[in-house]
């Protein structure tokens, strides 16, 4: 018994029916259809016999349907032809246009639960993905910063020692507060204490990106000292070194805490970010007094505070 058309008939020039009746043949194939229609066309009164097949009514049989609704080929006992469906029920091919337009129906619907639910799947991925990358997205940028600053010393041919660093002090602060760490704190800790801090309108190398400047300045540096105010809070780049130092603190520096804040001003605490406030929550920090006798307490304890 046959499954298939397995045998070349297209040469069969005077092949006027054919009889395939009660054999195992689920559907014919696109080749088997093929040879059938060249038949057809040398000899337009071919015909053939199909019952009696357990022929099945699929999406994967599709094809075979459509052909069978359309062909010009005669179909003997169409009235004895059916078809098993997917639900296991028996439609007859007695009028396979009927039986045609059923599957198109269901395949049609079929392909929209596939596509819907690799299109849920895609998206919950996405979100999966940005949920993640979110979450994380400072120690990724950390990451990033760092191989990419290790790989330009490395071309460059300088060794790095992490267990020496080339500052005292990161000095980050917004730019209306320029005047203060110019004037006020360089002179200070600089030439009275002897330290050596890290700014970026100085220390920052030309032609280096922002970032990676950044994050190379506080890896090489042993504190971060934050000039807080209003306008750090707005500004994009000094929240970046903030958090570029949190991140440092935690997967570079065994957790130890780096960052040592200092309030220009008053601020209460519904001005801070929730970042910031948990950090003075659990350390120390200072504010800036701006009277002599405060002065004196202030530089000094910011010094012995750099100098550990």
């Amino acid at each position: 018994m046959m499954d298939n058309i397995t045998f070349q008939i297209n040469h069969m020039k005077d092949l006027s029916h054919l009889d395939l009746s009660n054999n195992r043949i689920s559907s014919l194939d696109e080749n088997a259809r093929g040879h059938l229609d060249e038949v057809y066309k040398v000899k337009n009164n071919f015909s053939i016999d199909i019952s009696g097949n357990p022929l099945t009514c699929s999406c994967d049989t599709i094809d075979f349907i459509k052909w069978m609704s359309t062909t010009k080929i005669k179909i003997h006992n169409k009235h004895k032809t059916s078809c098993l469906t997917s639900h296991g029920n028996s439609e007859s091919l007695r009028k396979p246009n009927r039986v045609l337009k059923k599957l198109q129906k269901e395949c049609s619907s079929y392909s929209s639960l596939i596509v819907g639910t690799v299109a849920s799947m895609v998206v919950f991925l996405f979100v999966l993905i940005w949920g993640i990358s979110y979450r994380y997205r400072w120690r990724l940028r950390y990451m990033y910063y760092m191989v990419k600053n290790k790989y330009q010393v490395q071309n460059k041919g300088n060794n790095d020692n992490d267990s020496q660093y080339e500052y005292d002090a990161f000095v980050s602060y917004d730019n209306n507060n320029r005047f203060f760490v110019h004037d006020k704190l360089l002179p200070c800790l600089e030439r009275e204490a002897g330290l050596k801090l890290c700014i970026h309108k100085r220390d920052f190398l030309p032609g280096n990106d922002i970032a990676g400047n950044i994050t190379s300045a506080i890896h090489n540096s042993r504190k971060v000292v934050i000039m807080m105010s209003h306008n750090y809070l707005d500004s994009y780049w000094c929240m970046f070194e903030y958090n570029m130092a949190k991140v440092e603190s935690i997967y570079s520096r065994n957790k130890e805490n780096i960052l040592f804040l200092v309030f220009l001003e008053q601020m209460s605490p519904k001005d801070l970010p929730m970042m910031v406030y948990e950090l003075i929550q659990s350390s120390s920090y200072i504010e800036y007094p701006n009277d002599e006798f405060g002065d004196t307490v202030f530089w000094n304890k910011l010094k012995e505070v750099l100098s550990q």
